[in-house]
């Protein structure tokens, strides 16, 4: 899909509000696919899975060592170094509330949730198993898992490469940040966020950043809305070649969905990432090249919309930007096998 397509399906959601609602508070859960419907043993052992570093091929890295869910659900690191010391091309982007996305990776290469961990789990700059059946031979030998996996998934093969994905990413999906400031406001509450936050809320529309980072995870359509699961919301990026942030944080050094289509169309086309919780995530960007939220505001506007922001509109659009921060569930590492 071409970016202006992109943008004027955006703007359709911006200047029909009363039709499309496009702000709404976060749903208390994500999609659920029907080829694996959630149920609390298979969350159960998806979580165990998820702290366990076994399913790295050294033993040493787990699902949590890069999307570490009490520092936001990334590391803090421009770019990760998986269990067999490879560091990746791309910075890590935090697992909460990533089940309303319907595609994943920056570049939209995964079309699903459990394509994205299946991923993971043979990519050598991640957990680098060799191959699936390492996965689940290592798995098969350790009996609590064996046992889990005979409930969980009844049949011959229960412990397999698919069913550890689908574990997974049944435990994924309850990874969700709801109740924030912004979407106690959107409910009614006036007070629930400051002056401040109010005035950038609509210096972010009145700016253009919500042509892109709208509806419930701000990251554009979720499953169902338009679009449906593998179908990404893509948007170019930057923009606006040639201004000071090319070249000092490398933004045209990878060129995003072209690596992974070949189509022209697609060079320097990145997924929207969403903005829930952005305060909580730096670095910032497919490369995590920037360090703090107010360079980001700034960058965006200046290569995406071609436009320098005043102090006054910084600041009010970060004070908007905080209120997207939603309540954290505890997380404790579980027992495993």
């Amino acid at each position: 899909m071409s970016r202006m397509l992109l943008v004027c399906f955006s703007l359709l959601f911006i200047t029909n509000v009363q039709a499309f609602e496009p702000f709404q508070p976060l749903p208390e859960q994500p999609p659920i696919p029907r080829n694996n419907p959630q149920s609390d043993a298979k969350v159960a052992l998806g979580r165990q899975l998820f702290f366990d570093p076994r399913l790295s091929f050294t033993g040493k890295v787990s699902c949590n060592s890069c999307h570490n869910l009490a520092l936001g659900g990334e590391d803090g690191r421009s770019l990760s170094t998986g269990a067999l010391g490879e560091t990746g091309t791309r910075s890590t982007p935090t697992l909460w509330n990533v089940a309303y996305q319907t595609v994943y990776f920056w570049d939209g290469r995964a079309p699903s949730l459990e394509a994205a961990i299946g991923e993971h789990l043979l990519s050598p700059a991640e957990m680098g198993m060799p191959n699936k059946e390492t996965v689940s031979g290592r798995l098969f030998a350790i009996e609590g898992y064996r046992s889990q996996f005979e409930k969980v998934f009844p049949g011959k093969h229960a412990v397999s490469y698919a069913h550890v994905t689908e574990a997974l990413a049944s435990y994924i999906r309850t990874l969700v940040t709801p109740d924030g400031p912004f979407d106690r406001y959107l409910r009614g509450d006036e007070k629930a966020i400051s002056q401040a936050a109010v005035r950038g809320f609509k210096e972010y529309i009145e700016t253009g950043c919500a042509s892109c980072h709208f509806w419930v995870n701000f990251s554009g359509p979720v499953p169902g809305l338009a679009f449906k699961m593998g179908e990404g919301f893509y948007e170019l990026f930057p923009n606006y070649v040639g201004t000071e942030y090319d070249e000092r944080y490398q933004l045209l050094k990878d060129e995003g969905r072209i690596l992974v289509t070949g189509v022209e169309g697609h060079r320097y086309m990145w997924r929207v990432p969403s903005l829930r919780n952005v305060a909580d995530t730096a670095p910032y960007f497919h490369n995590g090249s920037v360090a703090t939220l107010e360079e980001a505001v700034r960058l965006m506007a200046k290569t995406q919309l071609d436009k320098d922001l005043s102090v006054q509109q910084l600041t009010d659009i970060i004070a908007f930007l905080n209120t997207l921060t939603g309540e954290y569930p505890e997380v404790e590492a579980p027992e495993l096998p």
